[in-house]
């Protein structure tokens, strides 16, 4: 019974011991920071000022607004051919292309005019003097007025190959061409056609 008795206070002891030491090392814990706050070195970095600002895709040509032909009294077999220099000025990469806008005729000109679009260098709006055509695809179109002024009338039908890459200005010349049929018959007299060509680009 002695024996027996002599050991519980030790295991109380120990119990108790143990429970006070958590408090204290909490306090003790609490102290450092409190210290650390107080006391702390630091150290930082940055870099400068961000900015953002959109690209810009731009086109413009040398024909001031003017037709390109305001051709009148045709005949079978009458033709004639301009050139007109665009240019891209914008930032963005960008496609271009070519459709007809505002289209209007009487009659059934347009099926008896032959249209051919070319592009190139060299020449521009009242001259084709110097014109290249383009060592790849020179011939974006080539067939009746009709044809080209039914299917091609938004930048999503138009026809072009031409991709300014936005880091330069850039221009492309385009030799239109237009000849009446020597075929076309009586039934044309006095018909009329009239349609304006429409450059679009749009960024890739």
């Amino acid at each position: 019974m002695a024996r027996f008795a002599a050991l519980r206070p030790s295991a109380r002891t120990a119990r108790i011991t143990t429970l006070a030491v958590v408090p204290l090392a909490l306090l003790a814990s609490g102290l450092v920071v409190s210290q650390a706050s107080y006391s702390a070195f630091s150290a930082s970095t940055s870099d400068g000022g961000n900015a953002w600002s959109m690209g810009s895709v731009a086109l413009s040509d040398d024909s001031a607004q003017e037709a390109l032909f305001s051709a009148s009294n045709l005949k079978p077999g009458s033709a004639d051919t301009n050139c007109i220099a665009v240019t891209s000025s914008g930032s963005l990469p960008s496609a271009v292309r070519l459709y007809a806008t505002d289209v209007r005729q009487t009659g059934n000109l347009g099926s008896y005019v032959t249209l051919q679009i070319r592009q190139g260098t060299g020449g521009g709006h009242g001259t084709c003097a110097g014109f290249t055509p383009a060592t790849t695809s020179p011939v974006l179109y080539s067939g009746s007025l009709s044809k080209f002024a039914g299917a091609s009338t938004s930048y999503a039908t138009g026809v072009g190959t031409w991709q300014p890459t936005g880091t330069a200005e850039e221009t492309v010349v385009y030799e239109i061409s237009y000849a009446v049929s020597p075929d076309a018959p009586s039934s044309v007299m006095g018909a009329t056609a009239s349609l304006g060509f429409t450059w679009e680009a749009q960024n890739l």
